[in-house]
């Protein structure tokens, strides 16, 4: 006994949508037309290129196709309820709201609603779509701050537009940085326990020693001015502390694996405890933890305190600074002496000759006052970051 299949017949939505799916999709064929009327054939770059320069305006009108079929009894909303005082309102006009996303721009003439007893408007559809509130949709938003957070903000709006199509400028890409950094949390940032774990057996070494996890933190001064009302100008700016920290791993041909980091502007107690929040997230006995820092009194105790099993190591570019001022004090700004004597005395800071190197500063010939107060501010300075159970102080950060 033969059986005949039968077709359900296609949702009027359905059937709209594929309509003007294929409108759209004529027109931009049409675009392919000078190809075939042409003489010679255009070879892959070509038509690859013009794939890449004109595939938006056909997918953004699919787009709009499909959201306008998709949510049609929203297009004819009449009535809504007010979100913020619950009132009952009728439509107060239609207007049309433009958005970018990825897959092309596409144009949507909504319903918009209005509450004078609020004095808020709205459009439901929005709500919906989950639109955003600015052009560029969050696909844009998400793919363009992952640029800007590896390239300077010109840079990375030239290379996504190159990439996608899509135009951002530059300061689209500061401002929506800018506003993730705003609202972003350090346990939103932090990767998860088990994620920080996974990072630790990715950078373990061929000889199962533990791999190194190097903690750092820092501070510096930036300038800052606070925002002013449309068309006001700005106030006068102030200079505010910086102070945040970096968390990586050393693993197999040392290389860095990331694991956090975190910058705010904050005083030296909220840093350390941002850096109590990263320590329980880390396991600790997983990890041999070089704490690497400036010898700034309040970064070895936020770094101790919560690495008590961390070692000191002395920043190497920092220390450096503090040896080149003696040597160009004693010998002269740029003369062979004095790189001969610096480079010397960094030789023997890097051996981890501390005791030596600040023996030797006690017995340095000094000829004016000036000379002398140099010599005794590096000493102070070794002194006060040499500890008796801990000799590593002047090893360079990438031989630890």
């Amino acid at each position: 006994m033969q059986m005949a299949a039968l077709s359900l017949p296609a949702i009027p939505e359905e059937m709209e949508f594929r309509e003007t799916a294929h409108k759209a999709l004529d027109r931009w064929l049409d675009t392919f037309m000078p190809f075939f009327e042409s003489e010679a054939s255009p070879d892959l770059r070509a038509l690859s290129d013009h794939f890449q320069q004109t595939r938006l305006k056909f997918l953004g009108a699919c787009l709009q196709a499909a959201i306008e079929r998709l949510y049609e009894p929203m297009f004819r909303q009449r009535r809504a309820i007010c979100p913020g005082c619950g009132k009952a309102l009728l439509r107060h006009a239609m207007r049309e709201r433009s958005a970018c996303t990825l897959q092309g721009t596409f144009s949507l003439n909504r319903p918009y609603f209005y509450c004078g007893d609020c004095q808020t408007g709205f459009a439901p559809l929005d709500e919906a779509l989950g639109l955003a509130p600015e052009y560029h949709q969050f696909d844009i938003q998400e793919r363009a701050v992952r640029c800007a957070g590896r390239l300077p903000f010109a840079e990375a709006s030239a290379q996504f537009e190159e990439l996608t199509g899509v135009s951002v400028g530059n300061h689209f890409c500061h401002e929506t940085i800018q506003a993730v950094g705003e609202a972003a949390t350090l346990e939103e940032v932090l990767p998860t326990k088990e994620e920080i774990l996974r990072r630790i057996e990715q950078a373990q070494l061929p000889s199962r020693e533990k791999p190194i996890l190097v903690v750092t933190a820092d501070g510096a001064m930036t300038p800052t001015r606070e925002q002013a009302p449309r068309k006001e100008k700005r106030g006068p700016g102030r200079y505010q502390e910086v102070k945040g920290f970096r968390i990586y791993l050393i693993g197999p041909f040392r290389r860095i694996v990331h694991v956090a980091s975190w910058h705010q502007i904050q005083d030296a107690a909220a840093i350390k405890q941002s850096l109590h929040v990263a320590a329980e997230r880390i396991d600790q006995d997983r990890v041999r933890v070089a704490l690497l820092a400036d010898g700034a009194a309040w970064v070895w105790n936020s770094l101790e305190e919560c690495f008590p099993q961390g070692r000191r190591i002395l920043d190497y570019y920092h220390c450096a600074e503090h040896v080149w001022d003696v040597a160009d004090t004693i010998h002269g700004e740029g003369t062979l002496e004095a790189k001969g004597w610096a480079e010397s005395f960094l030789s023997e800071l890097c051996l981890g000759k501390v005791s030596q190197s600040i023996t030797a500063l006690a017995l340095t010939n000094t000829r004016t006052a000036d000379q002398q107060e140099a010599v005794e501010r590096l000493a102070t300075y070794l002194e006060n970051q040499a500890r008796p159970a801990i000799p590593a102080v002047g090893t360079k950060p990438h031989s630890i």
